[in-house]
């Protein structure tokens, strides 16, 4: 296989009018670099949809598109992978990914970077590598990680982003009413009670209904076992990354007193990671976040849920549909496979800007055809890109 020659960055800047999760709560702002605070957990949020892609060429003239997250100070990851990552990717052969995932990291772990902007960045470039790989072999990137294991891959509703809990249950009835069965809700805009609103969903939905509640890092323990207790007369199917992100002792027991099923591991970028907290056999779901992981680590953390008969439920978060598209493939092969988390309010304004065939349809995610990754940024994309040198 032809070997890389050039890797390029690109920032994707696409604005909305409702800040991601939904509109500012009381006592939220935006502020002059225009990012918001969430009260709710303390965490920045951008006023638009923003992303990191790469686009890596080989001496043959072929090309993989990459993508990780660049929601905050994205050029921080352009500059780790200009500077830092792709002067050693240079001269290197796609084929060669899973050893290049690992050489890259290497670079830094002694230095504390086992995750943040120095693990996204390496994300981009793995998911781009993918892609090359996938192309020089003529096949769709799931055909090279596995046997697909399913024609379509199961969704779920996730967020509800109107100002009031009546509104949010307006929201949930209309995608009731469209054949949705699948709701998760963002507890960080629950401004009128995680409880209440998760109690009026399950008034107006029944009992098939299967609801989710994101807590986001919100809790310690005793506050998070508190929260389950009030919950389990509802029917939660699962609560999502209950405690900070740290807290590795106090996730595993949470599992194993919580009276809901715990899920976790959208923030979690390697096995490393994933191996602290399955260890503690607790946990009931993982979310890995292909737009973290790249393609290696998502399947490498994919292989430990298994090992632990931990079901997959893939995260989906802002992105421009490059590193959807992977984590579809990926998620074709996995024999533990739930749900991959659909974010509505992003899924179809990706779309949109890719050539693909990438769809999401009657509550099912279609994976991209063709070869790779099956998505490729289209014109609308590169109205809404700029190069990062």
């Amino acid at each position: 296989m032809s070997q890389v020659i050039q890797v390029e960055t690109f920032i994707l800047t696409v604005p909305r009018t409702t800040p991601y999760l939904g509109p500012l709560g009381p006592g939220e702002r935006v502020n002059s670099r225009g990012y918001l605070v969430r009260k709710g957990n303390g965490t920045i949020y951008p006023t638009v949809d923003r992303s990191v892609v790469v686009r890596v060429t080989t001496a043959d003239g072929a090309v993989g598109w990459g993508e990780t997250y660049g929601i905050c100070a994205p050029r921080a990851v352009c500059e780790i992978i200009n500077d830092l990552l792709a002067p050693e990717l240079l001269d290197r052969e796609p084929d060669d990914v899973e050893r290049i995932w690992d050489d890259l990291y290497g670079l830094m772990r002694v230095r504390g970077c086992f995750g943040g902007f120095h693990v996204d960045a390496i994300a981009a470039l793995d998911i781009a590598l993918w892609d090359l790989r996938a192309r020089a072999h003529a096949k769709p990137l799931w055909a090279l990680l596995g046997e697909r294991q399913r024609e379509t891959i199961p969704g779920y509703v996730s967020g509800l982003p109107a100002a009031t809990l009546d509104e949010r249950v307006a929201m949930a009835r209309t995608f009731a009413a469209q054949g949705h069965d699948a709701f998760k809700i963002h507890a960080v805009v629950s401004h009128e009670g995680i409880v209440e609103e998760i109690a009026a969903l399950r008034d107006a939905l029944g009992p098939i209904a299967q609801l989710m509640v994101d807590l986001h890092w919100k809790f310690d323990l005793a506050q998070a076992q508190a929260m389950a207790q009030q919950l389990q007369p509802h029917a939660v199917t699962f609560i999502e990354a209950p405690l900070k992100p740290e807290d590795v002792a106090g996730l595993i027991e949470l599992g194993r007193t919580s009276p809901i099923p715990v899920a976790a591991g959208e923030e979690w970028h390697t096995e490393y990671e994933a191996r602290l907290r399955l260890a503690g056999g607790t946990l009931a779901y993982i979310q890995p976040e292909m737009g973290h992981t790249g393609v290696t680590q998502f399947l490498r953390i994919a292989r430990e849920a298994e090992h632990h008969g931990v079901r997959i439920a893939p995260h989906a978060t802002i992105g421009g549909g490059l590193f959807m598209a992977a984590s579809l493939h990926a998620a074709a092969v996995l024999p533990g496979l739930w749900r991959h988390e659909w974010q509505h309010s992003i899924f179809s304004r990706s779309v949109e800007m890719l050539d693909t065939t990438m769809a999401y349809r009657d509550g099912d995610y279609v994976l991209p055809e063709g070869p790779g990754l099956g998505a490729a940024p289209g014109a609308r994309f590169w109205d809404h890109a700029e190069a990062v040198a």
